[in-house]
């Protein structure tokens, strides 16, 4: 056991933010942590690290125990560049490395028996200790970390000059070098793009301690986590399995609560009516005695919390347009001179709902744009009404009142109507007198998806719909957009959004615009396909380039039977090591299907045969390397 609360509560003065909180985190446990804004995450988070102390109840920690802690925005400040800062993760490596260095010098240099019997014994136990942490492979380490966080070409950056974000991303890659006993991780997902989201979470799967993970990103805690632990009013609640399964076991407990409780219910009014009508008459009196009794000693149970009804949505269109609704041609795309599309082709037929990705900055919001805006290359079918969802929104009056943006909009709908439309969407009577600039970014998200049903449109263009909503309003949204029958084009980093809806994707990359006609998971299995291909044509340039060198140079019947060896033990390697990474895609591509991850059990035997394919992988990479130098 890493920590445990037992009976804690806490509170800021007269506000208590929970109470009788008890759980546990276990060494190698992947918990995800979740709750609506404000219910006390961060704080139940401060208080396992010491930071804040209990009002009551106790905190238990281990001793010694190595956290590694990630902020909000957790970035830090320093002069060092990038690959000077995750070199000091390592220091004792490197001395180790360079002490043994100097004792090997002074080793060869020994002019007496017993100086060279203690430098050996001194030079023994280093070695241990090398080999014990790897320090070999330190380089190793940082960089496949760094590439991996999309540091690859930020090694010799000053921190001090990078944003916000970047500090913060290259924060979590330090933690991962460091590899504490416990992992906390307080919304790590948001300055990363999907492919270093993949990464991540193929490296978290591998890593040895213990997380714990507060994160909006459903996809991310799926396929990390294996136990969900939940704040809500005050009270925590602990779920086996990842955010999948803890939806369903939470309904079903919602039911069986708001059950039993109706039924005890029914049951003591029957009791207290029974009372009220035979409690005076000397017949029924004894009776009725009895029933007091019997009210006196139940224990009435809690009713069940039921939290505040999300956001509805529900997009309409009366035209039904023509069934290509959307075709692109030879389309160019630039931005401040910089190309991000070159040639680009896209049909959009009726009814498809259709997921735009890319890195940042490939060009996926100005293309969206450039579909409203209707330029030459991009051709409407009949019938087409386009909506643009804005994530920046940009269209919207900074001095308007929330309840006047939407009104001018629709100057034919009654207030009454109006209003009823802002509270269905989740903004209430005090937040539409407020004006659009005084908004928080999740009541900008509202009033935008707000506007956007009203807009009767057939095709909707979608940028980064979920931004700023919470997860009941964010599946709340799905749920509209999946019985939407309209056609429907969409950016988003929220790949459990994406999964969802999506049943066909485009992907800008290299100025292309590459359509994969299947669903999120179809288009990841070919992205592998294409990654293991290109792999594969380097080492075989390489392999040709190696055996035009070895056919230059004169070799001894020894040599070449040496060769022979290498190539016959590559060969198998090779097959063991694409057999192994079949195995591996096939169990990632289980692991993020939602009918999979609903069974914990098959969660847990699906991630353990994942740790031991790695373990083999690693060793059989590493004898791959040797053989290919």
């Amino acid at each position: 056991m890493l920590f445990s609360f037992e009976n804690v509560a806490f509170g800021y003065g007269d506000n208590l933010i929970f109470s009788d909180v008890n759980f546990a985190v276990n060494e190698g446990e992947r918990v995800a942590l979740i709750g609506s804004n404000g219910e006390g995450k961060t704080t139940l988070i401060r208080l396992a690290l010491g930071e804040l102390a209990p009002d009551s109840g106790k905190i238990f920690v281990k001793n010694g125990i190595r956290v590694g802690y990630l902020a909000q925005n957790g970035g830090y400040t320093s002069g060092n560049t990038v690959l000077q800062e995750m070199n000091e993760v390592f220091a004792q490596d490197f001395q180790a490395i360079a002490k043994l260095e100097q004792l090997s010098a002074e080793l060869s240099a020994a002019d007496s028996q017993s100086l060279f019997a203690q430098l050996s014994a001194k030079i023994e136990g280093l070695n241990k200790l090398v080999s014990s942490r790897d320090s070999y492979n330190v380089d190793v380490k940082i960089r496949t970390v760094l590439n991996g966080m999309g540091f690859e070409s930020y090694y010799n950056r000053v921190i001090d000059s990078m944003s916000g974000g970047e500090k913060t991303r290259l924060k979590l890659a330090r933690l991962l070098l460091e590899s504490p006993d416990l992992l906390v991780l307080d919304e790590p997902t948001n300055h990363l793009d999907i492919p270093t989201l993949f990464w991540l979470e193929d490296y978290l799967q591998s890593f040895k301690g213990a997380i714990v993970a507060v994160s909006h990103d459903r996809y991310f805690l799926d396929r990390i986590c294996t136990r969900t632990i939940e704040l809500e009013h005050g009270q925590l609640s602990a779920y086996p399995g990842n955010y999948t399964k803890y939806k369903q076991l939470k309904a079903e407990r919602v039911a069986r609560q708001q059950k039993e409780y109706e039924a005890q219910q029914q049951q003591i009014a029957k009791l207290q009516d029974y009372v009220a009508r035979n409690i005076v008459r000397a017949t029924t009196a004894k009776s009725a005695q009895s029933r007091v009794k019997k009210l006196e000693k139940t224990e009435v149970l809690q009713k069940p919390y039921l939290p505040p009804k999300p956001p509805e949505y529900r997009f309409t269109y009366t035209d039904r347009p023509y069934e290509n609704v959307l075709t692109i041609k030879n389309l160019n795309l630039e931005i401040g001179g910089k190309r991000l599309i070159s040639g680009g082709q896209l049909d959009l037929v009726r009814g498809r709902k259709l997921a735009l990705v890319g890195e940042n900055g490939s060009g996926k919001t100005t293309l969206l744009k450039s579909i409203a805006a209707g330029r030459g290359e991009i051709e409407r079918g009949r019938f087409v009404r386009i909506a643009l969802y804005d994530q920046e929104g940009l269209n919207l009056n900074p001095e308007n009142t929330v309840l006047a943006e939407l009104w001018e909009r629709h100057v034919g709908a009654t207030q009454t109507e109006m209003r009823g439309l802002l509270a269905r969407s989740g903004l209430f009577e005090e937040d539409m007198q407020k004006q659009v600039k005084n908004l928080s970014g999740g009541e900008r998200a509202k009033l935008a998806l707000c506007i956007l049903q009203c807009e009767n449109a057939n095709l909707l263009l979608l940028d980064e719909p979920t931004n700023h909503l919470d997860l009941p309003a964010r599946e709340s949204l799905e749920r509209a957009l999946k019985q939407f029958d309209g056609t429907l084009l969409f950016v988003s980093h929220d790949r459990y959004f994406i999964q969802a809806l999506a049943d066909s994707v485009a992907e800008i990359e290299g100025q292309k615009l590459n359509v994969y006609q299947g669903d999120y998971e179809y288009y990841r299995s070919c992205k592998a396909r294409e990654r293991a291909e290109a792999l594969a044509a380097e080492e075989q340039k390489k392999s040709a380039v190696r055996e035009e060198k070895s056919r230059d140079s004169y070799r001894s019947k020894k040599d070449r039977a040496q060769e022979a060896r290498r190539k016959e033990r590559t060969k198998q390697l090779e097959e063991q090591i694409s057999a192994l990474e079949g195995e591996e895609e096939e169990i990632n591509s289980a692991l993020a299907n939602p009918a999979v991850t609903a069974d914990y059990v098959k969660v847990n035997e699906l991630t353990a045969k994942l740790s031991r394919i790695k373990t083999l992988l690693d060793g059989l990479y590493n004898e791959y390397a040797d053989m290919i130098q």
